[in-house]
Parts: structure tokens; C-alpha cells; sequence
């Protein structure tokens, strides 16, 4: 009885203990980022700070979104609270400059939340990697997306872009066209005939494994990228084990991929170790395939670790370019001006070679610079991986500290005015640097620094040539008018809701 009686006074002292720690931790977190307070931030929860607000954006696929709202209202630079404090830039040179100075002496690293969520795709991913295990895996792909390398593939991208062309000559006249799926078959069956030597051609066969399969392959890549962009808000990782229709949906995703790739990763690297039957049954295309050849100069790689980078490259190289065709496609609509000028340099290349070659590629400035304003205006990946300071720094007379994070809103960076005189204003020419005395504007849509896009080429030279098949043949509006370039969602990256319906004109030439 005694003992009984004894037990709450004997558990009192832990308890007032655990009180006094946690609130002594509390006060040497607030003391840590005291330097971030005066900061402008957008109202907080009294304990969960801005993540209720975060985590209803990523429900309504608003992230990129929710950021540049709090740019707009909050100025260029600002922070949000979710345990530690997140300053949020929105002025590109800055960006810039921080990202790749940072990067360099190693006071900025990518956070352990973003990686995790990054290597929670499928497994282990370069973009997931730091240090020496990123080292390797960008030097070994490095040389299959060099502009130089990038070039070789002029011809197979330009079969794709004619595969296109013939769908839209094929639509019945006067119906509208959603241009978004389009573009998303023609990236990703480029990213798959040089990642994994698929024909362009669905027509042709490919006795390496299974045919490509447009829908259901978009739609497994969609739930592991909406996916990442809920664990890289707050979500855990141990959530896909739960009996859960997201869960479901994300073992579903992976097995479809899984059983998509397994007979030519498994023949990629039959043929590394030169067996001479592996090497009967591989098609040219698939000889020259970017997995045949990394699979063959980089021995680090196995099948578990090739698996998922050949995910995160189909990923990579189908969403970024063809949400930024649908974009393109929707300003120029909405810009007759611009769109006769681009359509006069198109036609002017067309009618001194008939056809764009990689000589008369380098006359398509002006359609580079339709791109890279749309790029500015539409960034689809808004950013997307936060970086956290690894000591103290300081960011434009703000002392960032040890610990906190930093983040960016490449939507708002693109509307800065003192970047970009008349922000709002589509107007490609800001990108012609020909014959010009200051500088071209910053373009951080590819990324900063080592982690610099690695499909920055490619994603460039399908842009400018499909554009440019697509001002030769035809004309067109929009069926939605501006509401198709306002009314956007986020998966990992932003899109039109509407999938960008145009009413086509053909022209006679």
C-alpha cells in the first residue's frame, strides 16, 4: 500500500523532468533561428505552424501554388515554419548565386526529407544521392545528355515529332484537340526509345520485352510522383504499408513498372558480360540504347540500382517537356504577334532547306526563346528538392542557420521585374542575345549548380522541333481561351487542367 501510495510522488519528478526538457528544447530551437523571425511569414498554426496549410495545397495539388501566393503577398523573400524554418527565395539571380555557391563549398546539402522521398520511388536514384554515390552516377550519364551527345538523336526525335504531326493531320476537322496527351506520348516515347530502344514506331516490334504502353505507363509514373511530393511535405515513408487505396495504388504502380522493364534490364546486362546470345536477341536500337551502354561502363550499377534510375529518367524526360509544349502552345494562341513571328522564322528555315537539319536547327533562336519564356512563365517543376544549411550562412544579409532549410518558388522568381522588365508580358525576344550589350536573363528552370538538369538539351531540342512542325502545318485557338494557361494542378509537376484543347487549322503551303 505504501508503494501504491509512493508511486505518483515517484513518477512527479520524471515527468516535471521530461516537461523541463522539452521546454528547454523548444527554447534552443527558437533561440537557433531567432535570425528568421523578422522574416515575413504567412500565418501559422500556434503548434503545427504552416503544415496544415502545406498539406491541404497537396491535397488539392496546389503546392507550386500555395508558394508563389505567399511570394506574391509576403515579398521575395519569406519563411513558413513546419518544426524548423523553410526561407523561400523568389528573385532568380539570388537563387542563383545561393544554390550554386552553397552547392560548392558544401554549406547548402539536398535535406534528408527530400532524398528519402526521392529514394522511396522505386529505390536509390541519383537525384536521391549526395557525395560519391551521386559522383558516379552523373559522370556515367553525363555524356548521353552532353549537347554534343544530345545531337545524335536529332533524327529519332524528329520521327516522333512527325508521329505527332500525322495524329493531329488525322483529327476530324472542326473537333477540338487535347494537344497534353499528345505531347506526353511523343516525350515519352523519345525518353524510352533512347533510354530503353524502343521504336518510336508502336507498329514496329521490339522482341527485347514488352511493347510500350502510353496510358498505363503515364499512370503508374503519376502515382509515384504525387507520391514524393506528399512525403516531401511531411508524409512517411511507412505509410505504403498500410491497407490503404494510396498504398494499394503505389505497390500496384511499381509492379506495373517493374514487369515493364525486367526483360531488357535483365538483357542489358546479359550483354555486359558479352553473352553472345543476349547479343542475337538485342535489336540495334537497343544495342545503342543509353541502358545498354551504361549497363556496359559502369559496373557500380546492378539491376537493383539500374531499375529505378531507369524509372526516374522516363519520369524525368516525358512530364517536363510536354507540359511545356502544352504551355507554349497555349501563350502562343494567346499572343497573335508572337505567333506570326515564330511562325515567319519557321517557315523562312523550312523554305531555304526544306527541312530543319542540325545546321538549320541554329536558326530557330527566336522558337529557343518562345521556349525559355514559357519556361519562365510555367516552370513545371517549381521546384521541387529543398537544400538545408549545413552551418551558418548568410543569404542576402539574412543569417540562415545551421539546420534551416531553403527553399524557392521558381514561379514567382520567373514574375520578378527586376529580372524580367514587364514580367507578365510573353515576350520571347528578352531570350535573343545576339548583338546585345547586357547580359540574357537569368534561366534557373533547368536548376543551378553540379545538379544542373541533366535533360536540359534534350528537353530543348524536342521543344523547338516540335513547335516548329507544329507553326508549319497549322494555325489554331485555344477552346478554353486564358482559363487553360490559369487553371492549373500539380502532380510533382504542374499541368493544364483542361489538357490544352485547341481548334486546329491546317495551312496550305
Amino acid at each position: 500500500m505504501t508503494q501504491l501510495l509512493g508511486a505518483p510522488l515517484y513518477w512527479l519528478p520524471l515527468g516535471l523532468g521530461a516537461i523541463a526538457l522539452l521546454g528547454w528544447q523548444r527554447w534552443a530551437k527558437q533561440q537557433r533561428f531567432k535570425s528568421l523571425r523578422s522574416l515575413p511569414s504567412p500565418p501559422q498554426h500556434w503548434l503545427l505552424g504552416n503544415i496544415p496549410q502545406l498539406l491541404g495545397a497537396v491535397k488539392n495539388r496546389q503546392l507550386f501554388q500555395i508558394l508563389f501566393d505567399w511570394s506574391k503577398e509576403l515579398g521575395p523573400k519569406y519563411v513558413y515554419w513546419v518544426g524548423y524554418p523553410v526561407l523561400v527565395l523568389s528573385q532568380p539571380k539570388l537563387i542563383d548565386s545561393t544554390i550554386v555557391q552553397g552547392t560548392r563549398d558544401g554549406s547548402l546539402v539536398r535535406t534528408g526529407q527530400s532524398q528519402r522521398a526521392w529514394n522511396d520511388l522505386m529505390g536509390p536514384i541519383m537525384i536521391g544521392q549526395d557525395g560519391p554515390e551521386w559522383q558516379w552516377r552523373r559522370k556515367a550519364w553525363n555524356p548521353e545528355f552532353s549537347s554534343s551527345g544530345v545531337s545524335h538523336y536529332m533524327t529519332l526525335v524528329d520521327q516522333a515529332c512527325q508521329q505527332t504531326l500525322a495524329q493531329l493531320q488525322a483529327a476530324p476537322p472542326g473537333e477540338p484537340v487535347p494537344m497534353d496527351p499528345l505531347f506526353v506520348e511523343l516525350t515519352m516515347r523519345v525518353i524510352a526509345a533512347l533510354v530503353l530502344g524502343i521504336p518510336i514506331d508502336p507498329s514496329q516490334p521490339s522482341s527485347e520485352g514488352p511493347p510500350l504502353e502510353i496510358e498505363p505507363t503515364y499512370n503508374a509514373m503519376a502515382v509515384l510522383t504525387y507520391r514524393f511530393l506528399r512525403m516531401a511535405v511531411g508524409e512517411k515513408a511507412w505509410r505504403k504499408y498500410l491497407p490503404t487505396q494510396a498504398s494499394k495504388d503505389y505497390w500496384a504502380a511499381r509492379r506495373y513498372l517493374e514487369n515493364c522493364l525486367r526483360s531488357r534490364l535483365d538483357l542489358a546486362l546479359e550483354l555486359r558480360y558479352g553473352d553472345p546470345a543476349a547479343l542475337e536477341k538485342a535489336s540495334p536500337l537497343f544495342q545503342q540504347s543509353m541502358l545498354v551502354k551504361i549497363a556496359a561502363k559502369e559496373p557500380h550499377y546492378s539491376r537493383a540500382t539500374l531499375l529505378p534510375e531507369i524509372v526516374e529518367m522516363l519520369i524525368a524526360g516525358t512530364d517536363t517537356t510536354a507540359h511545356t509544349l502544352s504551355f507554349a502552345v497555349g501563350e502562343l494562341a494567346l499572343n497573335p504577334s508572337v505567333f506570326q513571328k515564330a511562325q515567319a522564322t519557321v517557315d523562312r528555315v523550312f523554305d531555304h532547306h526544306d527541312a530543319i537539319t542540325l545546321a538549320s536547327f541554329k536558326e530557330l533562336s527566336y522558337l529557343q526563346g518562345v521556349v525559355k519564356e514559357t519556361l519562365r512563365l510555367y516552370s513545371v517543376a517549381s521546384g521541387t528538392t529543398s537544400l538545408q544549411a549545413t552551418r551558418d550562412m548568410v543569404v542576402d544579409d539574412v543569417k540562415l542557420p545551421a539546420g534551416a532549410r531553403l527553399f524557392w518558388s521558381t514561379l514567382g522568381a520567373g514574375r520578378d521585374p527586376e529580372a524580367y522588365p514587364q514580367p507578365d508580358k510573353f515576350w520571347p525576344d528578352r531570350w535573343l542575345t545576339e548583338d546585345r550589350q547586357t547580359p540574357a536573363p537569368p534561366m534557373i528552370d533547368f536548376g543551378s549548380g553540379p545538379h544542373r538538369c541533366l535533360g536540359e538539351h534534350l528537353a530543348m531540342l524536342e521543344s523547338t522541333l516540335m513547335l516548329a512542325q507544329l507553326l508549319r502545318h497549322f494555325d489554331w485557338e485555344l477552346v478554353n481561351g486564358r482559363s487553360s494557361v490559369e487553371n492549373l494542378k500539380q502532380n510533382l509537376l504542374i499541368y493544364p487542367v483542361d489538357r490544352m484543347p485547341v481548334y486546329l487549322q491546317r495551312r496550305s503551303h
